[in-house]
């Protein structure tokens, strides 16, 4: 027995604190795997023994950030935000729904936040905290996308969500705090280390991309007993809700497979953990008792069971990008949930440490996918040898250093040369985007693997990858078609416009919407006689001194110029002539999405007619948009929401040819 309380104590505190990191936005100290291990063996203990710590993550619901760092005075709440209790076996859901209706939906990877509105307003935002207390977050009006700033229903309404931040958000702030070392392991410790901070940083809130996903509404004036009545209204009052399929006992393992499949084939834009099941009848479900903090009829979790393999360790590669040189393991190829992996990150020299890992071809580890997704070594079952740190950059060869990040006490490591083309990752990011010259199949990871084998220096190298052929062929990932799609895409992009060209440029505050401005007033060619003649822009509405000299002394460099004619002998470059004046869009702000039909054969088409008539195009919905010009006008996408939020006019393309004409 003592044994047994002994290991109690330790799993207790071990877990504590792992959660205590997790949900502060701190260095993940353990995996999700690794995690469920020890709480599946803490439940079996408490079971067996009888004794069960008042601290145990048992008989806790989870917590958003809790620290002396967080802003906001602690709130109760006015109704516990009590968590869930999950199982992984399909067959305790069904045993749960019973005979009633039943909705299932994703259990999201986030922070939860709760939202209270009166007269149409939001009034407050309270973080979860231990469930029955939470930290007021009101500064976050406004910043979070999906808490609309004004509802069409004028009672007492609560709401709770998920905050969250896309994979695809999630890799581009990383790129940026990672070069000053302060990267995040994983998007839901973004979300939690973002929402903590104060409100002198709402701006960084707003540019990350926080997303609120409502998941349930908790409650209003008005009754309404369906829980998915309740969400379809939340829907109509402009909020984000969650994806729901409703459903019964008996078709739960099916639906289950379909979900899981979403996941299992890199579907998801935002990260999950799980499923949920609720009662379509919230009455029935507010009767049930609680225990410890789980509310017994609130809904119940699905986690899927914990997928491995053993695998040998073949290397360790060291991949360069912006600043930070991380390791990543290479070893013999398993088939894992649907797919074959043969790397996984092993995020940094911190992380090599507390593996212990070793390297000489004999090393045995452990796989999973993180939620699904992300391959991930998560043990040693056999260390041979021991892991080396490169002493110079694989890219650049520049010398090494290892920094210790202050806060974390992370060790990463760094390339010391400011010019390595892997610091310059975001400005190919740039380059290849769908703003820019609108390369098809050049994500993020594949230019890290390009600029890492040498592939890539400059811009115009882009133009030369047919070159190396048969080398990316051979590249994991890679094969004869997608490889031919890849270079089909790089050749197609070389007929673009001279706005996508000098976006394209990444010349300091020169963003698409300035690039378009200037080829506006005065065409292309009167642009490049400019740039010979180092001329000012200023005379350019919105351009201004500072952006002027942006361009003036990006030209100036010697490297940029050399990049810029490299660029102009490979590229069609569009002649454009100036807008003609008092066009039929002029001083109006346009957004284009859904499918576009008539006579212009694609979106792109149609923003250039807009263009011509001195109308602007943005790639968001804000409340400076003039219209939203989509053909699905009645479509819940997030535009359309955005949209009805801010009071814009939603057209299709044909009342856009009625009011605004079409090409002659």
């Amino acid at each position: 027995m003592d044994l047994d309380r002994s290991r109690i104590d330790y799993l207790v505190e071990t877990l504590n604190h792992a959660s205590a990191a997790y949900y502060g936005g701190k260095e993940e100290i353990m995996s999700n795997f690794e995690w469920d291990a020890l709480f599946d063996e803490l439940v079996e203990l408490e079971e067996k023994t009888g004794f069960v710590r008042n601290d145990s993550p048992t008989h806790q619901t989870s917590s958003s950030p809790d620290t002396d760092e967080e802003i906001g005075m602690e709130e109760p709440h006015e109704y516990p935000a009590l968590s869930l209790a999950k199982t992984k076996k399909i067959g305790e859901l069904q045993q749960w729904a019973g005979d009633r209706d039943i909705w299932l939906s994703w259990k999201l990877d986030g922070v939860t936040l709760v939202v209270t509105y009166d007269n149409g307003l939001p009034v407050k935002i309270l973080s979860r905290g231990n469930g029955r207390i939470g930290k007021n977050l009101n500064h976050l009006i406004g910043s979070v996308k999906g808490i609309p700033d004004r509802i069409q229903y004028m009672g007492h309404l609560v709401v709770r969500g998920e905050a969250t931040i896309s994979y695809d958000d999630f890799e581009r702030i990383n790129d940026e705090l990672s070069e000053d070392g302060n990267e995040y392991a994983n998007p839901r410790n973004l979300v939690a280390g973002t929402i903590s901070l104060d409100k002198s940083n709402v701006a960084v809130v707003k540019d990350r991309a926080v997303t609120f996903n409502a998941f349930t509404l908790v409650h209003l004036d008005s009754p309404l007993v369906s829980w998915g009545a309740r969400l379809d209204f939340l829907d109509k009052l402009g909020f984000i809700t969650v994806e729901r399929e409703r459903t019964e006992a008996e078709k739960l393992p099916s639906a289950i497979e379909r979900w899981t499949q979403k996941v299992e084939s890199n579907k998801m834009r935002i990260p999950v953990d799980g499923l949920v099941i609720n009662y379509d009848d919230t009455d029935y479900a507010a009767t049930g008792s609680v225990t410890g903090h789980h509310a017994t009829r609130a809904g119940l979790a699905y986690k899927w069971a914990d997928v491995s393999a053993t695998t040998t360790l073949k290397e360790i590669e060291w991949s360069c990008s912006v600043s930070t040189i991380t390791p990543v393991a290479i070893f013999d190829p398993v088939f894992l949930e649907g797919t074959t992996v043969s790397r996984a990150s092993l995020c940094n020299i911190s992380e090599l440490k507390r593996l212990g890992i070793g390297e000489n071809g004999k090393t045995v580890i452990e796989i999973i996918k993180a939620n699904k997704i992300i391959p991930k070594c998560v043990r040693v079952i056999k260390k041979e040898g021991a892991y080396s740190v490169p002493s110079e950059c694989p890219v650049c060869h520049a010398p090494t250093e290892q920094v210790q990040n202050s806060k974390s006490g992370t060790i990463t490591l760094r390339c010391t040369n400011s010019e390595c083309p892997a610091k310059h990752l975001k400005r190919f990011v740039r380059f290849v985007s769908k703003e820019g010259m609108d390369i098809d199949g050049l994500s993020t990871e594949r230019l890290k693997v390009f600029i890492n084998k040498g592939f890539l220096e400059v811009f115009s190298d882009i133009y030369r990858l047919h070159a190396h052929r048969n080398e990316i062929i051979e590249l994991d990932g890679f094969g004869g078609k997608s490889c031919e799609n890849l270079l089909a895409a790089i050749e197609a992009s070389k007929h673009t416009t001279p706005a996508k060209f000098i976006y394209s440029l990444s010349i300091p505050l020169i963003g698409i919407d300035a690039a378009t401005k200037i080829i506006n007033t005065l065409g292309s060619a009167a642009f490049y006689a400019r740039v010979e003649q180092g001329a000012s822009f200023e005379d350019v509405d919105g351009i201004g001194a500072e952006k002027s000299n942006a361009i003036q002394t990006w030209f100036r460099s010697a490297s940029n110029r050399t990049v810029y004619e490299a660029l102009k002998e490979i590229l069609e470059i569009e002649e454009a002539e100036p807008a003609a004046a008092g066009g039929r869009c002029s001083g109006l702000s346009f957004v284009v999405t859904g499918e576009v039909s008539g006579p212009f054969k694609n979106r792109d088409a149609l923003k250039k007619y807009v263009q011509q008539e001195g109308g602007t195009v943005k790639g968001s919905v804000s409340a400076k948009t003039d219209y939203l010009i989509n053909n699905n006008i009645n479509s819940n996408s997030g535009k359309n929401q955005d949209a009805k939020k801010y009071g814009i006019k939603i057209i299709s393309v044909d009342e856009f040819i009625r009011l605004f004409g079409q090409p002659q």
